[in-house]
């Protein structure tokens, strides 16, 4: 297992990387090139100008979060195979700077969903929040005014480029069913992975957060059935899964469970917690098991069983000690660097008795 974390670059992230270098056992930070719109070409200029800095600061640049797949390729437009075409060569410029893992989701429009961005817990923590009355009563161009207001740093997949568009792109999707989502996913994969198997350069999607429809978009990413249905779309182990346990377990899924069937299809490991409530609700919850609705005590043993060599990254944190003030919500640097401590610590926990 190789522990990662997620930065966002230079003046963009207000957690630096010798912080980070202070997390024992991270070894990578997974980046992205956060200002470039979907669908455009990422120059060797820029990707090696990134790999520079990462790695003089003591990391690996192995993991990519994420290229972003443009609406014309989900929705299956004719303009699409020139965004395809952008991605394919965006890909042979990443495995040459040597990137080994591109995460990417296929969801459409939103690439993740909350009500709220600093939801008081308990503890007097704060985290993201998920309140489903409030999806059924709102309009989404109103919930994103309303998250976005008082946010100084991007969002992944709230990137103002596309939301500029949200009105329209809506339109588009009216009436557009699971089914073309899943066809236009297959036309993507079988474009991109002769390339990553020639250039050694794997794809892990993101499972879709939340793991249900929402405002009346489909999704297709949020079980065992639909992962399985996904892996063999294009059966090759160049077509894999960045699985994560926050987004799964916002619905009713059996993690481990899931994991015992595809691990050798899994790239990239987002490990957090979630509390979800009966009446559909979800807040995100420190790692630890006892916190949340996610074993994650036996996600780790599942994947410590299998012998896993991929990658993996705590995910969204909580914002504790007042970084609430200044944080990405959900992207602090304290309770992600206790998740990594939680996360190390069980995988240690295992490493006698493996050699017993």
């Amino acid at each position: 297992m190789k522990m990662t974390f997620r930065w966002y670059g230079e003046g963009n992230d207000k957690i630096d990387l010798p912080y980070i270098k202070q997390i024992p056992g991270v070894e990578g930070i997974v980046w992205s090139l956060h200002d470039m719109p979907a669908g455009s070409l990422w120059s060797q200029g820029r990707i090696d100008t990134e790999k520079e800095k990462i790695e003089k600061a003591g990391f690996h640049i192995e993991v990519v979060e994420s290229v972003n797949v443009h609406e014309d390729i989900k929705l299956g437009l004719a303009s699409r195979d020139q965004y395809i075409d952008n991605y394919i060569e965006t890909l042979k410029r990443l495995s040459k700077a040597g990137v080994k893992v591109v995460c990417y989701n296929f969801m459409p429009v939103f690439d993740w969903t909350r009500t709220e961005l600093y939801k008081e817990l308990e503890d007097g923590s704060n985290a993201l929040f998920f309140e489903q009355s409030k999806i059924n009563d709102i309009e989404p161009i109103e919930l994103i005014e309303k998250l976005s207001k008082n946010v100084d740093v991007t969002m992944p997949g709230w990137e103002p480029e596309r939301l500029s568009k949200l009105k329209e792109t809506f339109k588009l999707y009216e009436n557009f069913s699971a089914e073309q989502l899943w066809k236009n996913l297959q036309y993507f994969l079988e474009r991109i992975i002769p390339t990553c198997e020639e250039y050694d350069i794997k794809m892990g999607i993101h499972p879709d957060d939340p793991a249900f429809p929402i405002f009346g978009l489909p999704r297709i990413i949020i079980n065992k059935e639909n992962i399985l249905r996904f892996l063999n779309l294009v059966d090759s182990p160049y077509n894999g899964l960045s699985l994560c346990c926050g987004s799964l377990g916002s619905s009713n899924n059996d993690i481990p469970d899931i994991i015992e069937s595809v691990h050798h299809r899994i790239h990239f490991m987002h490990i957090r917690n979630v509390k979800r409530f009966e009446n559909g609700d979800f807040i995100e919850s420190s790692h630890r098991a006892c916190d949340g609705s996610v074993d994650t005590v036996k996600v780790i043993k599942t994947l410590h069983k299998h012998n896993y060599k991929g990658y993996v990254r705590p995910d969204h944190g909580r914002h504790i000690w007042g970084e609430e003030k200044w944080a990405r919500p959900g992207y602090g640097l304290y309770d992600r660097a206790l998740g990594i401590m939680y996360i190390l610590g069980v995988w240690d926990s295992l490493e006698p008795a493996k050699a017993d």
